[in-house]
């Protein structure tokens, strides 16, 4: 794995690690206020980093251009923001941080989306 995929792979390696990390430390407290910044962490960054990966490593094409440079900048930001975002939401200190990481999260997914309908047929 090369590339941007490499590079998404590290993202959900990463996210996984700290997940793990922090669903031990809240299981080991009682407390479980942060379980939704926790799952998000999850989901987008381990899962939703690790299909990334996989797809841009078994269709290369499409690791090929700016839009795909552009969709990894814009997810790992979006991952960056909605975490701490959503704690902050949870902790009542705003949601600002929240909703930026999850326009930012949506627009990866719309950008994956043009990755994967342009790069049809270059696999």
């Amino acid at each position: 794995m090369k590339g941007i995929a490499f590079y998404f792979m590290i993202l959900a390696v990463i996210s996984v690690v700290l997940g793990m990390a922090w669903g031990i430390q809240m299981s080991a407290s009682q407390n479980h206020d942060l379980s939704p910044a926790h799952a998000h962490l999850n989901l987008i960054g381990w899962v939703t980093m690790a299909i990334f990966a996989v797809y841009y490593h078994l269709v290369p094409a499409a690791a090929q251009g700016l839009l795909a440079k552009l969709h990894l900048a814009v997810a790992a930001a979006g991952l960056i923001i909605i975490v701490p975002g959503i704690v902050m939401a949870l902790t009542q200190q705003g949601e600002a941080l929240a909703k930026i990481g999850s326009m930012l999260t949506l627009l990866s997914m719309v950008m994956f989306l043009a990755v994967v309908v342009t790069s049809r047929g270059r696999g």
